[in-house]
């Protein structure tokens, strides 16, 4: 059976052939509305099928989330858990991924983006020019990004994108989290596709609580970045900052270098500028942790 009506003397343009009859409210409407309707009411079709789309879109997103949650509790080794994260990744329709930590001087990669891609988007500090690192900071939370018309970028972004472009990166997902001591750190699942489809707000919470979970499980591993914002140190700063560490101060690294004063003080200081550190203790810190001294 149907609701189609049985006669139509004079077919409407937007008639169609009749449906299967739904016992469902939805499905009776959809029916009338396809043997014959006003534009409005075919408008009305799109838009359930809109949000069924967007529905279906919502609950694939907290099942993958739901998913990353699992990968970070279960994996055992460095090596399992980025075997299981590119896994995950493809499962979901995406081609890579990189969580970044984000942190002044020492900001890290783990990807499986190309290594070459890696090693260029640090040697050239994309980091600071990088839209999607940008509104990650301005917003902290979950969303979805692409391209914007070339118009309203500027000519080192619009560089940037084709770039990244190049590389088979046009489009993602990315989900930036607070860390200890104000830092951050974000997860992004890319795509060689111009745009998404996504059309749907992410469940921020699900999304939150995933990478906040593998953000815990990366700091407990320690795991070897796959790439590293470069910092150098000359000869003598690494050495003035060696004795300091050994908890020399700067008037006996003077006399044990046979240096000035004014000259262990040069280097120290620019040993700290260069790690962006706000007093010599964390400057020794962060040599130490770099393995620069």
């Amino acid at each position: 059976m149907s609701l189609a009506l049985s006669y139509a003397p004079k077919p409407r343009p937007f008639a169609r052939r009749a449906l299967p009859v739904s016992s469902r409210p939805a499905g009776r409407f959809l029916s009338r509305v396809l043997d014959g309707s006003s534009p409005s009411d075919v408008q009305k079709v799109g838009l359930i099928r809109k949000n069924g789309k967007c529905r279906k879109e919502v609950r694939l997103l907290r099942t993958w989330f739901q998913k990353l949650s699992d990968i970070s509790s279960l994996a055992s080794t460095e090596a399992t858990l980025k075997d299981a994260l590119t896994d995950a990744v493809r499962e979901l329709g995406f081609d890579c991924y990189a969580y970044l930590n984000i942190q002044p001087v020492r900001t890290t990669a783990i990807s499986n983006y190309r290594h070459e891609w890696q090693q260029r988007y640090f040697e050239r500090g994309y980091k600071d020019i990088d839209p999607v690192v940008t509104t990650a900071r301005a917003r902290m939370e979950a969303f979805t990004w692409a391209p914007e018309s070339p118009r309203k970028l500027s000519s080192r972004v619009r560089a940037f994108y084709a770039e990244a472009g190049d590389w088979g990166i046009r489009s993602g997902i990315t989900i930036p989290i607070r860390t200890a001591f104000g830092h951050m750190s974000m997860l992004t699942v890319a795509s060689h596709k111009p745009s998404l489809s996504l059309e749907h707000d992410i469940d921020q919470l699900a999304a939150v609580t995933a990478v906040a979970l593998l953000h815990a499980k990366l700091e407990q591993h320690e795991p070897e970045p796959t790439a590293r914002a470069p910092v150098e140190l000359t000869a003598r700063q690494a050495l003035c900052l060696k004795w300091s560490a050994e908890g020399k101060s700067m008037k006996a690294i003077a006399a044990i270098e046979g240096m000035s004063f004014a000259t262990v003080n040069f280097h120290l200081n620019n040993a700290r500028k260069a790690l962006d550190a706000g007093s010599l203790p964390q400057a020794t810190a962060l040599a130490t942790k770099l393995k620069l001294i």
